[in-house]
């Protein structure tokens, strides 16, 4: 492994004005997307307590529907994307003081799940997104759909393509001014789509190797804003205005399940995934027009298999599926692994971070505060804020943490 010399990447994507936020962009207490405003993992102007209380305090508690997709929240309000009785996948805004529903929309969604996702139940997984006004969603068999926030009012809507991947769909749209990025399709055919956001008509595709779970993300690299994602078997990085592909490089796990969403930190992506390692790259462009990926490092001692890491200064905390789930930390420098936990951690941890703090929430309700450092982990509090499965992201912003388990929605707040 060897180090690399640090870049400033410009990445801060900004968003406008919506009528559940203020007409100048979004709050920073607002949770518009996947991992938050800046799909990074953090919170959304979380208000760190000087001592944490022995225990959260349920505001409400609602039957929602299945479905794991992070709960957002706008304003005076959240949206859930999940599954009703009736097979429908459905839309819903709740008020966030009181847990009640405001609208709700949705739509027919038939599906069967194979012997291996039956297990994490029928969807939806993909987390929607919150951008100018209307929320975008991606449905368990690649049904894409865009409402309108405040009324709940399908904008438009595009059916499910004829091929469907083994193992269901995951991952999170984003957006960029104008448009709405989608990857759809199967394990071995993929399609990556710019359509405008207000029509939903496309504005270009790339034809891809199969979609994969982790989800896109946007940056800078050299003047040129890029969508960098994963497919099924590589990392590819495409031009944002024009769809052309600027680089790519194969990126293979196990199963043909690109599952973790790339990382981006200071000019370098981080990648990580079954049987694959985590490695860092660093797009270079050459002679103003042609573009590498540089390797800076690489390591088989730590990968992430389901579960997305955060970085906090130089230093990316995560979970390997390693010794059946094992936390640790990884300098994102030079790729040295500074520490592993204790083994069984868990088998999926939903991580993000607030402030200096690590919040961790468990696939078994269990919600744990810890303060992380290049040594080791200090575990502060653990909260008990759900009756079954947890697979979904909470929701973390002001005092507030929205926690969607298996079919309920529950708002706790800190005292």
């Amino acid at each position: 492994m060897r180090s690399r010399r640090l870049l400033t990447l410009t990445s801060a994507v900004f968003w406008a004005g919506a009528s559940a936020a203020s007409a100048q962009g979004l709050s920073p207490q607002d949770y518009s997307q996947w991992r938050g405003q800046q799909r990074d993992g953090a919170a959304s102007a979380f208000n760190l307590p000087t001592s944490w209380p022995d225990s959260l305090k349920r505001q409400w508690r609602v039957q929602l529907g299945e479905g794991y997709a992070t709960p957002l929240l706008i304003g005076d309000r959240v949206f859930a994307f999940t599954r009703d009785a009736g097979g429908r996948e459905v839309m819903t805004a709740l008020d966030v003081s009181s847990g009640k529903q405001i609208w709700q929309n949705g739509y027919a969604a038939p599906y069967s799940a194979n012997s291996a996702t039956r297990p994490h139940g029928e969807g939806p997984k993909s987390t929607p997104l919150f951008h100018n006004g209307r929320l975008y969603s991606l449905g368990i068999t690649n049904i894409l759909s865009a409402f309108d926030a405040a009324t709940g009012t399908l904008l438009w809507q595009k059916p499910a393509p004829a091929i469907q991947p083994t193992y269901s769909t995951s991952m999170s749209p984003t957006a960029d001014g104008d448009r709405v990025f989608f990857h759809v399709g199967g394990d071995h055919e993929g399609v990556l789509m710019a359509l405008d956001a207000a029509t939903g008509n496309e504005q270009w595709r790339y034809t891809s190797d199969g979609a994969a779970f982790g989800s896109p993300m946007i940056a800078d690299f050299s003047g040129s804003r890029t969508l960098v994602t994963l497919t099924t078997r590589k990392l590819v990085g495409i031009d944002l205005a024009s769809g052309r592909v600027l680089w790519e490089r194969p990126f293979k796990v196990a199963y043909d399940t690109n599952s973790n969403t790339p990382i981006i930190h200071r000019g370098t992506i981080i990648v990580s995934g079954h049987d694959a390692g985590t490695m860092a790259l660093r797009p270079v462009k050459q002679d103003g027009q042609r573009w590498m990926l540089e390797r800076l490092w690489e390591t088989s001692a730590v990968e992430m298999k389901l579960s997305n890491g955060v970085i906090i200064g130089d230093t990316l905390f995560g979970m390997s599926h390693k010794n059946s789930g094992q936390m640790f930390a990884l300098d994102t420098a030079t790729g040295q692994v500074l520490w592993t936990g204790q083994p069984r951690e868990a088998t999926n941890v939903a991580l993000v971070k607030a402030g200096d703090l690590l919040v961790m929430l468990h696939d078994d309700g269990q919600l744990i505060v810890a303060r992380p450092s290049r040594t080791g982990l200090d575990r502060l509090r653990t909260y008990s804020v759900a009756d079954s499965a947890t697979w979904a992201q909470p929701t973390l912003s002001g005092n507030r943490i929205v926690v969607k388990d298996v079919s309920t929605l529950a708002l706790w707040t800190l005292n």
